[in-house]
């Protein structure tokens, strides 16, 4: 995963979007009362407390301290730790594992399937919703076209993020045990909050890219990559991220 410093206040206020919709794959979980559910990247744990509602028995997992603070702290009743993805410590503890807007920031996938197949009872299922083929490809290449334009683009990185096809998941879900009953790739335009939405969200989401520069080289990308960007995605006065997601129900054989 890259070193991302996640400000859970930015993220609760500014990019609540992610579990706004992610409220939708719940529908493709549909959880039931006294199930064991794990919910892996649980951010700062609105969907573990949805997930709560349905009286399922809700354990949330994040890699960053400061989301499952946050976690803790907005939902007091409900477990929350610090574990790395690709580490559960579960054997065949789960009916179910729910992820939303995780997965695609994890490079080790091998090791992420096969601990989600070993977290999972024998028949439980894995509902899951990530960055697919071609999700956010306009703002990278903007950051990439801004970046060259400004004779900075050796420095600048921007394919730390795992975005496979359905071609590329389903079979390695396949190799490590599971079988897949849906999938599906679909783009989903993303509104971002704000005039300055654009920025803000290069500033949480994208921080990586801009590691290796220092604050002004990485502001004046941003800045360029904003106006390449501003005459397709800023629409009426609203910014929108070219969001495309992959959708995965899939059981453990």
């Amino acid at each position: 995963m890259p070193e991302i410093a996640w400000d859970s206040k930015l993220y609760d206020k500014q990019h609540h979007f992610v579990s706004d919709y992610g409220a939708d794959v719940l529908q493709w979980l549909a959880p039931k009362r006294g199930e064991a559910i794990l919910d892996v990247g649980c951010g700062t744990g609105q969907l573990a407390n949805e997930i709560a509602k349905s009286g399922a028995n809700v354990v949330g997992t994040d890699a960053s301290a400061s989301m499952v603070a946050t976690a803790r702290a907005n939902y007091p009743d409900l477990a929350f730790d610090v574990v790395d993805a690709t580490q559960l410590p579960y054997n065949e503890v789960f009916d179910a594992i729910f992820s939303n807007a995780t997965f695609h920031w994890i490079e080790n996938q091998e090791g992420l399937t096969k601990s989600l197949y070993q977290s999972l009872k024998k028949g439980g299922r894995l509902v899951a919703e990530f960055g697919g083929q071609g999700n956010v490809q306009s703002i990278t290449e903007a950051i990439a076209t801004a970046a060259k334009n400004l004779g900075l683009a050796n420095q600048v990185i921007t394919n730390f993020w795992y975005f496979p096809s359905i071609g590329a998941y389903t079979a390695l879900l396949e190799k490590h045990g599971f079988e897949v009953e849906q999938a599906w790739l679909f783009d989903r335009p993303t509104r971002l909050n704000g005039e300055r939405g654009m920025h803000t969200w290069m500033q949480q989401f994208a921080q990586h890219a801009f590691k290796n520069l220092s604050t002004e080289q990485a502001e004046a990308i941003k800045d360029l990559a904003v106006e390449i960007l501003k005459p397709n995605h800023f629409i009426k006065g609203e910014w929108f991220a070219d969001y495309r997601r992959l959708r995965i129900k899939a059981f453990k054989r």
